[in-house]
């Protein structure tokens, strides 16, 4: 598929949705700086060491579903805290606490400053669907729907797969490809016929234990050979560069 840049037998893609169709994992990594910043200083005092909004970020929580990431970043500091509930407050002093902590933190941002898309990856998904295939976004944040229409994409997806759908499936989050996995399922196609869209190293994981048929790797960080180690068959910084292109 030459004018896509996708290998012949492709059926549909499957995009990741912050960094890959909107700009929305600047807000994300914002969000989680301000409430992990906020709990290590309650808890270490002036002194505490702040959570980085890149290496941490990107190591600990880029692309996990919301807990895990607390879960994954707390262990790299040595912290444990119960798990608690998931409908506790956001004051809660649990994993799911301070999950629900950061998420009011980015709906908020979302509200007040509002979601514009790549219009690469826009002028991307058109050329897609324009050529006859199928598509799905697939996130790990329960907020995905809001981004889609605060963006003004929602139009474009066939299929959502997204924090609330792991919970409603019992699915497994990124690095494992149960996500890419179901949303290939929903569209009536196989693994071996889709392209994962990704730009978090967790998703390179997902695409390449799942075998999916291409993997596509989106560098916005300046990350590219990580991506490409971590499973990406090719590596582009912005998804209009793939137009015209061969796979």
């Amino acid at each position: 598929m030459t004018e896509i840049g996708l290998p012949d037998g492709v059926r549909a893609c499957l995009f990741d949705l912050d960094g890959v169709l909107t700009p929305t994992a600047a807000v994300h990594a914002a969000a989680w700086k301000e409430m992990f910043d906020a709990f290590l200083q309650d808890r270490d005092g002036a002194g505490f060491r702040p959570f980085d909004p890149v290496a941490d970020y990107d190591t600990y929580v880029d692309g996990r579903p919301r807990a895990d990431g607390v879960r994954t970043f707390l262990a790299s500091r040595d912290i444990e805290l119960p798990e608690g509930e998931e409908d506790d407050p956001p004051e809660a002093v649990t994993v799911h606490g301070l999950g629900n902590r950061k998420n009011a933190l980015v709906l908020e941002k979302i509200r007040t400053e509002g979601v514009q898309a790549y219009p690469g990856s826009v002028r991307y998904v058109e050329a897609v669907r324009a050529a006859g295939l199928r598509t799905a976004v697939v996130s790990s944040s329960a907020n995905c729907r809001d981004v889609l229409v605060s963006a003004g994409i929602e139009h474009l997806m066939d299929v959502r797969v997204d924090g609330l759908t792991i919970l409603d499936r019992g699915l497994r989050g990124k690095p494992k490809p149960d996500t890419f996995l179901e949303a290939a399922k929903d569209l009536g196609v196989t693994a071996e016929q889709s392209v994962v869209f990704e730009d978090a190293l967790v998703g390179m994981d997902a695409g390449r234990e799942g075998q999916f048929g291409y993997v596509v790797g989106v560098d916005r960080v300046g990350q590219a050979e990580e991506l490409r180690r971590h499973g990406a068959d090719t590596v582009v910084t912005d998804l209009a560069e793939l137009l015209g292109r061969t796979a």
